[in-house]
């Protein structure tokens, strides 16, 4: 082995001091050095103003502070956010709040709506006020979008946890803020609803309307209707039956009754609310095929087989896992439709505590059922609803029902999802609100999110409009339906008096599981969501704008791929590059190798990154990105910028990572470099050499060597010796390092004013140590060593600074041992020294 390779192999692993082992990051620094970044936050607040030089910085003994039981359920909410990324225990205490706490204030936050807040950052801490939990959520939302993107993580991350000064006083909109999933069409297990709760919530929509049924499956549970599951749940749709041949094709599934109260359950706690859809009278194939069907006169002896509720196209019914629709509808006529209905509305209703209850009524052909048994079925459907205490909410077709005008149907929701508002398409909902009936505006050009962003989008439809993100954002309910004349007689624009929300839907004819969800979701969504909460544009809300949009929307980029959540990183949207690095502390030979940074940059590809390293020892070389780049159906995954460098000495060294894209984007990350292991050798001595030896510059090793005669180390020089033998004495003085493995010295040790001293180390792979004189090690501002070694004479320490304590642990000593003025002091790691002479001063314990 030559010196080089057995010191490397001497020093692995041997942190006798405590210090981290070589890669481990020991400090922090995040992108850009001069502070957090403005404030980019999607939903745009009611009211924001920066406080310049007032940043707070989340410490490790921060706490979460609460005045009121109705809050501790969003502060463990945020504790269980912050945690993961931070390291920090962040507990929840219900003490006074202390300078650098986060406090949730349950008071007056000075805003109308009880979904409002004020949030006000200092440099002494964070407040949030609101009237009830919910408000309080919704400032945590804001909080987050606060914190560096790496806030998202769910492991721990090197960076400071600065956020800038800020009050903002905020409020919603619309009170009713909902993005739609339909698992009818295509079944998603629980896991996946509630991982897109958590997607649409951190951006305040409050409301998850689940269509759960549709032509291709029936998804929930109805007790005494098993057979609406075990027949009607069977498939998915967008792909075949697994008789049919076909490739990949999905399996179906449902949800039990315990399945759909924790997702309920699940969505209260992040303040959202469930809207149940089952769609009657048509979009009901799965229903019929239920009771109507071969396998319904097979499933347990036909007791369930009745055709009367068949009004589709086909009798008896046949599957179609198509895309298709205007096919299926119940018969009004038939006694069991009203069975099943009540079963259902009502089991549903009694398991759902949300104001809604959703009845669908969309694409019903006059085919199949006239105008006027659509209209009946739609009123009496929709008095069953309000038997149970909720309110009939249905699509664009439900307002023919006599709302408003009959006294059983007091009230009703129209989700208006039409696409020509301007002209007839609109009158759906002008007639809604004619009968007092309050709209949802879901107006499918605008909402869908199952629409392409492109032609060349693999997945999802084009019908309503092939659009992007600036389409979801750039349109105002309340102008969208104005007033139109239609044979003299005028109906009504549709207002912000008669609308109680939008709605953003997302059907599942090509989607198939989280991904392709999140996909086409965002960042689409996020305009809905904006248009929901944030006021309406005008000359009070400058930001207010599509411009501004897709600024702040860019800074979200960053904190979905660091979440793990993907996205669509649309060419419209200015995504921005995030950098982080972590200090790095290097044992070894100081060599600093692999994965320096990690970067954020949405919808860029490798080939358009470069990086470059400048070391902080006057050198710097080409960095390396590396990651997974972007698929038509994903977005890129967060990249890795790695290098390699070998530092000359023992040091600090201030380094920056600084990423360029093309297009003239760059950023840039500092971290410190704490070299404190042996550099490279310059000269490598082996075998017998006489005469004295003297390292004036570079680091000298010997391996193997025997050197008759006197050995001195220079100021900013090093010597390294494994396995050899100096016959004379060796001095050192200021040395950058000095260390000895395996090695004998005949003449008197003595080493002064360097950095590194390492005298054997019995517990790591360097061979102990024998010295024939004394040895004296004075001055130094290093680690020092002196371990497992054979001394026969005194051995002295004195005045010795670094950042540990010096270690003298498990030595041979044949006459005194004695130290002063070392600060540390020393120890001797819990393995005392066999001293023949006495043990004084700070050494007399050891």
């Amino acid at each position: 082995m030559t010196a080089g390779v057995l010191l490397t192999a001497s020093l692995t692993g041997a942190t006798v001091d405590g210090s981290a082992p070589s890669g481990v990051p020991t400090g922090v620094s995040v992108g850009v050095s001069e502070g957090p970044a403005a404030p980019r936050l999607v939903p745009l607040p009611v009211s924001l103003t920066e406080s310049a030089g007032d940043d707070f910085t989340l410490g490790e003994d921060a706490r979460i502070v609460v005045n009121d039981e109705a809050a501790v359920a969003v502060a463990d909410r945020l504790a269980e956010i912050l945690r993961p990324s931070t390291g920090y225990a962040l507990p929840v205490s219900r003490d006074a709040a202390a300078i650098g706490d986060i406090s949730l204030v349950v008071g007056d936050p000075g805003v109308p709506e009880a979904e409002g807040y004020r949030l006000e950052v200092t440099r002494r801490g964070v407040e949030i006020v609101a009237a009830n939990g919910h408000g309080l959520f919704n400032g945590v939302q804001s909080l987050r979008q606060l914190f560096p993107v790496w806030i998202e993580s769910r492991t721990p991350q090197p960076a400071v946890w600065r956020v800038p000064g800020v009050r903002i006083s905020d409020h919603p909109r619309y009170a009713y803020r909902g993005a739609m999933l339909d698992i009818g069409r295509h079944y998603e297990p629980v896991s996946v609803v509630k991982a897109y709760i958590d997607e649409i919530a951190a951006y305040k929509v409050n409301t998850l309307h689940l269509h759960l049924s549709d032509d291709q499956g029936f998804r929930i549970a109805i007790e005494g209707r098993p057979e609406l599951t075990d027949i009607g749940g069977q498939y998915s749709g967008g792909t075949s039956r697994p008789g049919d041949g076909a490739e990949n094709a999905d399996p179906g599934g449902y949800w039990t009754r315990d399945d759909y109260v924790d997702l309920v359950e699940y969505a209260a706690s992040r303040f959202v609310t469930i809207v149940p859809e089952i769609d009657l009278p048509g979009h009901t194939n799965a229903i019929i095929m239920s009771y109507a069907s071969a396998e319904a006169q097979a499933y347990k002896g036909g007791v369930i087989y009745d055709p009367s509720v068949n009004c589709s196209n086909r009798k008896p019914p046949v599957w179609n896992l198509s895309n298709q629709v205007n096919y299926s509808a119940l018969c009004p006529e038939s006694p069991l439709t009203w069975q099943i209905v009540t079963d259902v509305i009502e089991q549903l209703s009694a398991l759902t505590p949300g104001p809604y209850f959703h009845i669908g009524g969309d694409e019903v052909s006059t085919a199949l059922l006239s105008h006027d048994q659509y209209r009946d079925f739609v009123t009496r459907a929709s008095k069953i609803v309000k038997v149970q205490g909720k309110t009939a909410m249905g699509w664009n077709e439900i307002g023919v029902a006599p709302f408003g005008s009959d006294p059983e149907l007091p009230e009703g929701v129209v989700q208006y999802w039409g696409v020509a508002p301007a002209g007839a398409g609109g009158d759906s909902a002008r007639t809604a609100v004619q009968k007092g009936m309050k709209i949802v505006m879901s107006p499918a050009n605008k909402t869908y999110l199952d629409m392409k962003y492109n032609r060349d989008t693999p997945l999802g439809t084009t019908w309503a409009c092939v659009c992007d993100n600036d389409v979801f954002y750039d349109w105002e309910p309340s102008t969208l339906v104005p007033e139109r004349t239609v044979g003299g007689a005028t109906l009504p624009a549709v207002t912000d008096a008669d609308i109680v929300g939008v709605e953003a839907p997302l059907w599942t004819e090509t989607i198939k599981n989280l991904a392709q969800i999140e996909f086409m979701a965002f960042p689409r969504l996020t305009a809905v969501a904006e248009i929901g909460w944030s006021p309406k544009p005008g000359p009070d809300h400058p930001d207010r704008t599509l411009d501004s949009f897709k600024v702040r929307e860019a800074a979200q980029g960053g904190r979905w791929q660091v979440k793990g959540q993907n996205f669509y990183p649309s060419t419209q949207v200015p995504w921005r590059l995030d950098l982080l690095a972590g200090d790095r502390a290097l044992d070894d030979r100081n060599e600093i190798s692999g994965a320096l940074a990690t970067l954020a940059a949405p919808g860029r590809a490798l080939d358009e990154l470069s990086a470059v390293i400048d070391w902080g020892d006057g050198t710097a070389s080409k960095g390396t990105v590396t990651g997974t780049e972007a698929t038509g159906q994903t977005a890129n995954g967060l990249y890795t910028i790695s290098g390699d460098h070998t530092y000359r000495g023992s040091g600090r060294y201030p380094a920056k990572v600084t990423v360029s894209a093309d297009g003239g984007d760059s950023v840039a990350a500092s971290f410190d470099v704490t070299a404190t292991g042996a550099p490279s050798c310059t000269l490598t001595v082996a075998g017998s050499r006489s005469g004295p030896l003297t390292v004036s510059s570079g680091v000298t090793c010997l391996d193997g060597a025997t050197i008759s005669g006197p050995v001195v180390v220079r100021a900013g020089a090093g010597l390294y010796a494994s396995r050899s033998r100096l016959t004379g004495p060796m001095t050192a003085s200021g040395a950058v390092d000095v260390l000895l493995c395996d090695t004998t010295v005949s003449g008197p040790l003595s080493l002064t004013g360097g950095s590194r001293v390492w005298v054997g180390n019995r517990n790591g792979d360097c061979g102990p140590v024998t010295v024939h004189g004394s040895v004296t090690v004075t001055g130094t501002t290093g680690r020092t060593t002196i371990d497992g070694a054979t001394l026969h004479g005194p051995v002295r320490l004195k005045d010795n600074t670094g950042p540990t304590a010096p270690i003298v642990a498990g030595n041979r000593v044949g006459g005194p041992l004695s130290c002063s003025g070392n600060s540390p002091a020393p120890d001797n790691d819990g393995r005392p020294n066999t001293v023949l002479g006495p043990k004084t001063g700070q050494c007399a314990d050891l």
